[in-house]
């Protein structure tokens, strides 16, 4: 993956991944504004990626297209392509945006198309053709950069644009990992319903990316943990500083499980 070159920036810079049930949720918008405008307040400048799964799947349901999942995935074809991006671009963007704004935050919603800001390569699969699914190739960091400058707060919506000039469905931990590595961000926030990873009933505050699998074999972290903290290691080695896994009110406390790179 490509990007351009970041200037530097004095501020710390952390990019917020946010999950697609909890923007459905308007306790959680409403504590999602107080932690912005918080760790604003304490100079840090905040990038919001977000998913909306559960948009997309409402959507689908009530207009009677069917999709498929593979390992994860959403097989997404040209029909699904257009639900997807109404439920991202649309419905889940305008929400966070909405309430970031109402709250007296500068946000701006964009999706991976807006300037460019993420191009991508169709993703393949070994087995199934998962139609216009893509990975990131490069992150357009000059443009991000313009909007932090403003005092902007970028909420990104992860349609990205593809080398073939259509439009992709990609999936929004990867989007935050990209942009994250791209800015050279401090921090990249996993945010999630819990505090932390917890083993074996302790609460991990540093998680080294090494120790990851064999937790995962021993079956100490487990279920819904799993692709959180995959995401997390898969950030650390692709060069953020620390990924963090946590929740909203643990975040604005700067508390949670921080994975980082093994000394």
């Amino acid at each position: 993956m490509s990007t351009e070159t970041n200037s530097a920036n004095p501020s710390p810079i952390h990019i917020i991944k946010i999950g697609g049930s909890q923007i459905d949720d308007r306790e959680f918008l409403a504590n999602m504004v107080e932690a912005i405008a918080a760790i604003r307040s304490q100079g840090v400048v905040p990038v919001i990626v977000h998913g909306g799964g559960q948009e997309i799947v409402r959507l689908h349901d009530e207009l009677g297209v069917p999709f498929d999942m593979v390992e994860g995935l959403r097989v997404t074809s040209d029909q699904s392509i257009r639900l997807v991006k109404m439920a991202l671009n649309g419905i889940a963007n305008l929400r966070v945006v909405r309430w970031l704004v109402n709250g007296g935050i500068d946000a701006v919603g964009l999706s991976g198309i807006d300037l460019g800001l993420i191009r991508v390569e169709k993703l393949q699969h070994e087995k199934v053709d998962l139609g216009r699914v893509g990975q990131v190739s490069s992150v357009r960091v000059g443009a991000l950069q313009q909007l932090l400058s403003l005092g902007m707060t970028p909420v990104i919506s992860p349609i990205s644009l593809g080398a073939d000039g259509l439009s992709y469905n990609v999936n929004a931990d990867q989007v935050a990992e990209a942009v994250a590595v791209a800015l050279h961000a401090t921090d990249l926030i996993f945010v999630t319903n819990v505090p932390g990873v917890s083993v074996a009933g302790r609460p991990m505050r540093v998680l080294p990316v090494d120790q990851i699998e064999d937790l995962i074999f021993g079956q100490f972290i487990t279920g819904g943990m799993i692709p959180k903290v995959r995401a997390a290691e898969s950030a650390v080695q692709a060069g953020v500083a620390r990924a963090v896994i946590t929740n909203l009110e643990n975040y604005v406390r700067g508390e949670g499980t921080a994975v980082v790179k093994s000394q």
